[in-house]
């Protein structure tokens, strides 16, 4: 196995506060549409916060790109992080997190609070997030330098940040100078939508790998069939990937394309599922497996990852992930 490749992450530093709800009584009290990812100010954040402290609450560094790196990390690969967090308790929190994680923690430190998103999980397993970025957001293209990238052979960014287009356009350059391959994950189809010309230029000038769902394939291609979709993005990037939720996920590249399916598991909570797809697709790919083999690979760690509640696993459930992945390289 190729243990000397090195992955950098760039995205929003969030310390996710998974909270089990009794019922769902208190997402009507908070007036946040169940399943909805609600963006909210600190005051209602604080009140969020402040309303579950009776329930039973996990905290884990979190955001999209901070996820999958963690995967990445478990795998036994060398990573890295860029963000933006606060001098305070949370902050402390997401970089601590990150360095027993072992990854190197790349963070720039804000007086604005470090960014939180509350889970508020349902007893159906449905999460809804009351999400303040806070510090996260203040992530700018100033913040990039060079050397942040140096040494490191692939970039991994969350499509969340793409409303910043200067700081997105700067790290594809800075990735690209150093000659690493960039791979995306989209973000929300209402993110893709707002963004689209700009996206589909950055991903045609500097992505090499990038992943979507169906809806935000849609967003991305204006095409309904996520196979349809997932062609317009292959003419665009290097490897395209459509997931495609329990029906696993599509891959194409160079005009071949593969079907993946998912593991047979019990769904508690979809919280990561994508983001770990992403990185155990790109330890196949750093390993130089075929794409199907990279794609089953995202299929064990996100089949594993919504057994549990949040975007974090245990070090036994890693070990069987191990396991899993071994025969698979095998």
């Amino acid at each position: 196995m190729n243990k000397t490749k090195k992955v950098l992450g760039l995205g929003n530093a969030l310390v996710d506060i998974m909270t089990q709800l009794e019922d769902e009584s208190l997402l009507k009290d908070f007036g946040l549409p169940k399943g909805s990812m609600q963006l909210v100010d600190k005051t209602k954040s604080d009140q969020v916060v402040d309303g579950t402290r009776h329930l039973k609450t996990n905290l884990a560094a979190g955001g999209s790109a901070a996820n999958t790196i963690n995967g990445l990390a478990k795998l036994g690969v060398d990573c890295g992080f860029i963000g933006k967090i606060g001098k305070d308790s949370y902050g402390e929190f997401f970089s601590n997190d990150m360095i027993a994680s072992g990854i190197q923690p790349l963070l720039i430190q804000s007086d604005t609070e470090s960014g939180r998103a509350v889970a508020l999980v349902s007893p159906d397993s449905e999460r809804t997030f009351a999400t303040y970025l806070g510090a996260s957001v203040e992530l700018s293209d100033v913040d990039l330098k060079p050397e942040n990238f140096s040494g490191y052979d692939y970039l991994h960014i969350e499509g969340y940040l793409v409303q910043n287009h200067a700081l997105i356009e700067k790290a594809l350059q800075l990735a690209k100078a150093e000659g690493l391959v960039v791979s995306l994950d989209l973000a929300s189809y209402n993110i893709v939508e707002e963004n689209l010309a700009f996206l589909r230029d950055m991903s045609k000038k500097y992505v090499d790998i990038l992943y979507a769902n169906e809806e935000e394939a849609r967003a991305f291609t204006g095409e309904e069939n996520p196979e349809k979709a997932l062609d317009i993005i292959a003419e665009t990037v290097d490897i395209a990937i459509v997931k495609v939720g329990k029906n696993g996920s599509f891959i194409k590249k160079d005009g071949k394309k593969y079907k993946v399916g998912v593991i047979d598991v019990v769904s508690r909570d979809t919280t990561g599922a994508g983001d770990l797809y992403a990185g155990g697709f790109l330890y196949g790919i750093m390993n130089e497996l075929s794409l199907d083999k990279a794609g089953k690979i995202g299929a064990v760690l996100s089949g594993n990852v919504i057994e549990v509640i949040g975007a974090k696993m245990d070090e036994k459930r890693w070990l069987k992930i191990k396991d899993e992945v071994n025969k698979i390289i095998a």
